[in-house]
């Protein structure tokens, strides 16, 4: 098999992606996929902070131009947006799909499905997008999907906010993580994505994933093909503590990290309750926080 081909294909072929996906689907009975750890039996449709219970729901799918440009490639990344979220951010650019259960209840046959449609449209990769409550039913649909021909890259792309357990379930599955990495001060992500813990849980997932994939492999035509890339909204008023996360990310993960230090926070969902969060961030606020990123040895960013 060739090298570049996405390594769950070996798992295919050894059938440990069928025993991958059986052991998290099973994990349901007793909710623990996300650090809530609920412990909800979602197989019998009980509801836990996630509020989705033993199917996905899908809000749109779709070849995406707007990600980052070793997703995008010419042809797209295949986006596939997951309903409800394991976080409450105020501000959530994506309010109504991740703060509600807004779409379609999808088996992982649908899921497949989606997958195949994808590549056939020449998408570059496979971007799951808030997966992180949702990972049984993308492992079967990626069991199914891969049975049926699937060859391109699997993108987790999540709010960093995630189990390590799950993380370790997906070793040799996801060939590109791209993880939030929101704020460093716990008080911060209590008072504004109601989980007190993200800091020291992002930190260890983020390792984690980097564990797994390394840094961020981009080949000849500019496209990703394996590794960690890594995203961090600047938020108004330094609220996400931008130098911090750029000295954690060049000192416990590496200085070669790619990094989308993005600049488009608008106020949305009930970020008007939250000042400064009620204004958008100022090009001083930008600046500032690129030069701590570039002050703390990181090179690589998107553009």
């Amino acid at each position: 098999m060739a090298e570049n081909y996405p390594s769950y294909l070996k798992l295919l072929e050894s059938g440990e992606l069928a025993s991958r996906a059986e052991e998290a689907f099973n994990s349901l009975s007793s909710c623990k996929l996300c650090p809530h750890e609920c412990g909800v039996n979602r197989l019998k449709g009980e509801i836990g902070y996630c509020k989705t219970d033993n199917q996905a729901v899908v809000a749109s799918y779709g070849a995406h131009f707007g990600e980052e440009r070793p997703l995008v490639g010419k042809k797209g990344s295949g986006t596939v947006f997951f309903s409800s979220c394991n976080m409450r951010c105020v501000y959530c650019q994506n309010y109504d799909i991740s703060q509600k259960v807004v779409g379609s209840p999808v088996t992982p046959e649908i899921l497949a499905f989606l997958f195949l449609e994808l590549q056939q449209q020449g998408c570059h990769n496979i971007n799951l997008v808030t997966p992180s409550h949702v990972v049984p039913f993308i492992l079967k649909g990626l069991l199914l999907a891969a049975s049926e021909g699937l060859k391109i890259p699997i993108v987790y792309n999540s709010s960093g906010y995630d189990s390590l357990n799950t993380l370790k379930l997906l070793h040799n599955i996801v060939d590109i993580y791209m993880p939030d990495f929101k704020y460093f001060d716990k008080d911060i992500a209590k008072k504004l994505s109601k989980v007190e813990n993200y800091p020291e849980v992002a930190k260890t997932a983020i390792k984690e994933m980097h564990g797994q994939v390394g840094d961020l492999v981009i080949d000849d035509n500019g496209v990703a093909k394996r590794g960690l890339l890594l995203r961090h909204l600047v938020l108004p008023g330094d609220l996400a503590s931008t130098k911090e996360v750029m000295l954690f990310i060049a000192n416990s993960i590496s200085k070669n990290t790619y990094v989308n230090l993005m600049d488009q926070y608008r106020p949305c969902g009930q970020a008007h309750k939250y000042p400064p969060l009620d204004r958008p961030i100022t090009p001083e606020e930008y600046a500032k926080a690129l030069q701590a990123a570039k002050e703390a040895g990181l090179t690589r960013f998107d553009s």
